[in-house]
């Protein structure tokens, strides 16, 4: 598996020329009648997370190596089309897959989710150096733009899918700071000094905005976790429920996931256990893996009342 700490890149990756992709690839009958099925039948039961209520096939589209062509490179002339490389023995993918699909869901058809199974669409992969999963990529009006490997937690999946807009020529709400672009790109491409730098000016003139502390926060995140391997930070944790340094790295892992429930829950668990000083720095820690995901986001919101009523 790759890196979930991996950060996305945004740029249109000219090496890979998708015309080769305009035909399907010669396979037996009994392939053939495979693929054709999937095509035929929508989406695959087996997607991780499946498709949201009220999702449409316009919203969400299982892509496979016989309907390449009409599903991303001509749907992309009009609109972008970001691509979801999973497999079904892929747990990482498993959390990446519905934080995509609900920004899917959410963007109104302003942009397509294609979910490619590497597993049944092998020569999709080849082509688009799918090195490891999950993995996603965009095309935009026939161009491919590099995208992330890993999980990344929603608010930095969301910028890239504003890249993408953006790569696009469709209109993003701009933020009220244009050093906010600055900011975002290069936390983006792994500048987190020249990312945090950017914010702090920001906030030293307007210490409410929150796109800027949303960012702060970010940088901080992945500050703390630093070389941390995932798996064996939450298995700690969960062996040393009272070790709080160890509560603290594994919601930071979590949130990174993109599991930030189960981080905000461990973090309310470790504030009912503890008091004085050492609660109060379980909260701080819990504020700040708040504002990783922004004041609009309803888990925070869900969060926030657990954490009042754990506190008082």
């Amino acid at each position: 598996m790759s890196d979930p700490r991996t950060t996305p890149s945004i740029f249109t990756r000219g090496a890979v020329d998708l015309s080769a992709l305009r035909a399907p690839a010669p396979s037996s009958p009994a392939a053939d009648t495979s693929a054709s099925r999937k095509a035929d039948d929508g989406p695959s039961a087996s997607i991780p997370g499946g498709l949201p209520g009220g999702a449409g096939p316009e919203t969400i589209i299982e892509v496979t190596e016989a309907n390449f062509q009409t599903t991303v490179l001509e749907r992309s002339l009009s609109t972008p089309v970001i691509i979801d490389f999973w497999a079904d023995w892929c747990e990482p993918c498993k959390q990446l897959s519905p934080i995509l699909e609900r920004l899917a869901e959410a963007g109104g058809g302003s942009w397509v989710l294609g979910k490619v199974d590497v597993d049944a669409n092998p020569r999709l992969a080849q082509a688009l150096r799918v090195q490891g999963i999950p993995m996603v990529v965009a095309v935009v009006n026939g161009q491919l733009v590099e995208g992330f490997t890993g999980v990344l937690p929603e608010a930095q999946v969301k910028q890239y899918v504003d890249a993408v807009l953006k790569a696009g020529g469709l209109t993003v709400e701009a933020p009220e700071d244009p050093r906010l672009d600055a900011a975002d790109d290069a936390l983006m491409v792994g500048d987190l000094d020249e990312a945090e730098a950017a914010y702090r000016k920001i906030l030293a003139e307007h210490p409410a905005d929150a796109a800027a502390e949303s960012g702060l926060a970010q940088v901080e995140l992945y500050r703390r976790i630093g070389g941390a391997d995932a798996a064996t930070a939450v298995a700690k944790a969960d062996a040393s429920p009272d070790d709080i340094d160890a509560q603290r790295l594994a919601a930071d892992v979590e949130v990174l996931s993109g599991e930030a429930d189960k981080a905000y829950a461990r973090l309310v668990a470790l504030v009912r256990r503890t008091a004085g000083d050492e609660r109060e720095a379980v909260r701080k820690h819990l504020l700040s893996l708040f504002s990783v995901a922004g004041p609009d986001d309803p888990a925070v919101a869900g969060a926030r009342r657990a954490l009042a009523s754990a506190l008082f």
